[in-house]
């Protein structure tokens, strides 16, 4: 076994004695329990996952679905991004849902606007979709479809080779399809990216990089 538990331990003892949980001489992404858990990896607001080390190529289509649940105005669910300028982003800014692809002619957005700023960031779980079709780009928003012109119809695939980061992104990182630094702070679950007839759940405990990060591990409301 060379992965950590998800789960909660609590009343150990060794040799008939409690060790002091308090102040442990070292520790490294170990989080509280909760009374009440649900479903879902729980993100600090201090960091990201990284999924993919070798790269996530777009290409000419990919169709994203997720359910995120926040009280955050402001945060980043995910970015893919090329040494260049071809990229696709998820981020949350000022309570909207952007969706923004670059096929290396130029970044175009689909946005969703709910009624009140806080519609989305009401604590509750919300469902995305985000769909690239070649030039083509369209955003749901539990069921609420926003579609966008694309005056670059002849640019129509995004050559990224970077990794995927959810939830944020290093410092040192370019990311060319996020206008957010935010990092995400609440919690996201069902991550699928789909290519044609593949469909791919992401296990956020097998990322290569995880900071301020807890997989299997969603406080519900207490």
């Amino acid at each position: 076994v060379t992965h950590s538990i998800p789960a909660c331990i609590g009343n150990m003892t060794i040799n008939s004695k409690q060790p002091d949980s308090e102040s442990p001489v070292s520790i490294f992404a170990v989080n509280k329990c909760y009374v009440t858990v649900q479903d879902g990896t729980f993100f600090d607001g201090s960091g990201f996952a990284a999924l993919v080390r070798e790269g996530y190529k777009v290409r000419s289509d990919v169709n994203i679905t997720l359910e995120f649940r926040t009280t955050a105005v402001h945060g980043v669910l995910l970015g893919v991004s090329s040494a260049k300028v071809d990229a696709i982003g998820l981020e949350i800014v000022h309570g909207k849902v952007l969706f923004h692809v670059n096929n290396g002619a130029g970044r175009i957005t689909a946005m969703y606007e709910p009624k009140a700023t806080n519609n989305l960031c009401d604590g509750k779980w919300h469902k995305l979709q985000a769909n690239k079709t070649k030039h083509l780009i369209s955003l749901i928003v539990d069921g609420n479809l926003v579609q966008t012109d694309n005056p670059y119809i002849q640019s129509t695939s995004a050559d990224t080779n970077n990794p995927i980061y959810i939830g944020g992104y290093p410092a040192d990182v370019k990311q060319n399809c996020l206008s957010s630094k935010s990092s995400f702070h609440g919690c996201l679950r069902n991550l699928v990216l789909t290519k044609g007839q593949h469909a791919e759940l992401f296990d956020f405990s097998k990322a290569f990089d995880l900071r301020g990060v807890f997989p299997h591990s969603c406080p519900g409301a207490e």
